[in-house]
């Protein structure tokens, strides 16, 4: 699966579960890291490296990044990984989804 495709998938199933939902790049700035996430004020950015990967391993950092992003531990990010593991492994594609309609207004006013 595409690293695209993964993204859609994780962000429709964090976002039905009411959670934040970061952008995902890659690779990541730091040359070593495999995965980082930044906190930044129109939201986390978790960044994730592909090259000589495998995508378990890419769609689990994915995952984990979004546990980060919403600071869930214990009995509650178990639960969440396993409704975002759901999401990655099964069904049909999801629909492209629209940006959240508070950062297109603020991307429309930083554009002004």
């Amino acid at each position: 699966m595409r690293f695209a495709e993964l993204a859609r998938r994780i962000t429709a199933a964090a976002r039905a579960a009411g959670l934040v939902t970061p952008a995902f790049r890659s690779p990541p700035r730091h040359a070593t890291a495999v995965r980082t996430i930044r906190r930044l004020p129109g939201g986390p950015v978790v960044s994730v490296r592909i090259r000589s990967r495998t995508p378990a391993q890419v769609a689990s950092d994915m995952i984990d990044g979004v546990l980060a992003a919403n600071r869930l531990q214990g009995d509650g990010a178990a639960r969440v990984r396993a409704q975002l593991v759901a999401a990655v492994r099964g069904g049909p594609p999801s629909p492209p989804t629209v940006a959240h309609p508070a950062r297109v207004a603020e991307r429309q006013t930083q554009a002004a």
